[in-house]
């Protein structure tokens, strides 16, 4: 309930005489109005989860931070969102939102089975890696926006390293499934630098910069300028982070190391922060530089005021995406079920529909209604009460003797 709150100015108070010197005019009494700060001290913070896979060609979040508006627009309705670097990064672009965790897809993935949990931080120390591969010049403007990072923004970028070895970095759309994939030829190289980093430099966050080929295919490149098609970088970025996640259970995120394209008076804005700059580095080293730590899931690390999967009130994804590990392992969860709500307008490349996989999920158009159902959802408000005539009559269980001597129950619609 909202108050109402009358103020105006004191009178001045007398003067050594006793009497009171002349005031200023009357001054016109203030009308505030302002909600009453209510604490939440006997309900818990609800969290949600946002998942736009990568490489798949999304409708929203398959380009350069084109979900990050959903994101921000997220989590002003939440306590907490956790969410990955997909939806995040924007290459030179970034949005700093303190209710919002940046978690690698594979440590999302182990945290929906609820094998990990994350502990969020004040600060983490992030190292970075350059690929070997990455020439002198390109190489040069990466370290520079790590030390633009650290003077202008004060993130901790402590040290960098160079490879042994150059990555070789190779990229496909793959023709099954139509997702953009790849692979490193030297994995081992990138594991010893990170290796390197960890224990030099006591880095707990790791940026990795791989160099990339020119793209053969041109015409899938002009399709992603122009706001269509795969982001054909994606998929082996996430099999890069991926890697290093798995091995050293630290945040990592990955900026592909490209030349500059020409000018183009047709690129979509959904495509343009990848070309504003020299670097997709700059939302990499701000993400990581308060990312939360990954802890294996046991009664040491639940003490240390963690977020595990049961945490999780509800989880928003496109329509057609709802195959992955993490994904499915929310769906299946048997304590503390979340909310999975799945969004047509967010079309991808795949078919992994709530109905292919027997998935009990709230369907709505877009991205709107989401939000909508996730206010009323923490409001305590059935969704569907919200909408003309979705609230049918309560259903009746009725118990019946079973063969063996056990009950049974049905459920049967009150007439």
């Amino acid at each position: 309930m909202a108050a109402l709150h009358l103020s105006r100015s004191l009178l001045s108070p007398p003067a050594g005489n006793g009497f009171f010197k002349k005031s200023r005019p009357p001054v016109a009494p203030k009308l505030v109005c302002c909600a009453p700060q209510h604490t939440n001290k006997w309900k818990r913070n609800y969290t949600s989860v946002m998942i736009v896979p990568t490489g798949v060609g999304a409708a929203i979040g398959g380009f350069a931070g084109d979900a990050l508006p959903v994101a921000r627009a997220l989590s002003s309705v939440v306590d907490c969102l956790i969410t990955h670097p997909n939806v995040l990064n924007a290459a030179m672009l970034y949005w700093p939102m303190l209710n919002v965790l940046y978690v690698e897809g594979h440590a999302l993935d182990r945290f929906a089975e609820g094998l990990w949990v994350l502990q969020p931080v004040h600060q983490n120390k992030v190292g970075l890696v350059l690929d070997a591969g990455i020439e002198e010049d390109l190489r040069i403007r990466h370290l520079q926006v790590a030390d633009a990072t650290r003077a202008s923004l004060g993130l901790p970028v402590v040290e960098y390293t160079v490879t042994d070895t150059p990555l070789e970095v190779e990229k496909w759309i793959d023709c099954k499934t139509g997702q953009s994939t790849g692979r490193i030829k030297h994995p081992d190289s990138l594991l010893r630098a990170v290796q390197t980093l960890v224990n030099r430099a006591q880095v707990n966050a790791i940026a990795v910069v791989g160099r990339f080929p020119e793209d053969d295919d041109r015409d899938d490149l002009d399709d992603y300028r122009q706001g269509k098609g795969i982001d054909v970088l994606a998929g082996v970025e996430a099999i890069i982070s991926h890697l290093v996640v798995k091995e050293f259970q630290i945040p990592c995120a990955h900026a592909p190391a490209v030349s500059a394209l020409p000018l183009s008076q047709c690129l979509s804005p959904k495509s343009a922060a990848e070309e504003i700059g020299y670097t997709f580095l700059p939302c990499v080293l701000a993400g990581l530089s308060k990312a939360p730590q990954y802890l294996i899931k046991s009664p040491e690390s639940l003490e240390k005021r963690s977020i595990c999967a049961s945490d999780v009130d509800s989880v928003i994804l496109p329509m057609d995406a709802c195959g992955g590990d993490g994904a499915l392992a929310f769906a299946r969860s048997k304590r503390n079920k979340p909310l999975i709500i799945c969004v047509e307008e967010n079309e991808t490349v795949l078919n992994d529909t709530p109905d292919e996989l027997g998935i009990n999920a709230m369907k709505v158009s877009n991205y709107w209604e989401a939000l909508g159902v996730i206010a009323a959802h923490k409001a305590g408000i059935d969704p569907y009460s919200l909408r003309r005539d979705h609230i049918g009559k309560i259903r009746r269980t009725s118990i019946m003797p079973a063969k063996n001597g056990c009950a049974a129950s049905r459920a049967i619609p009150i007439n």
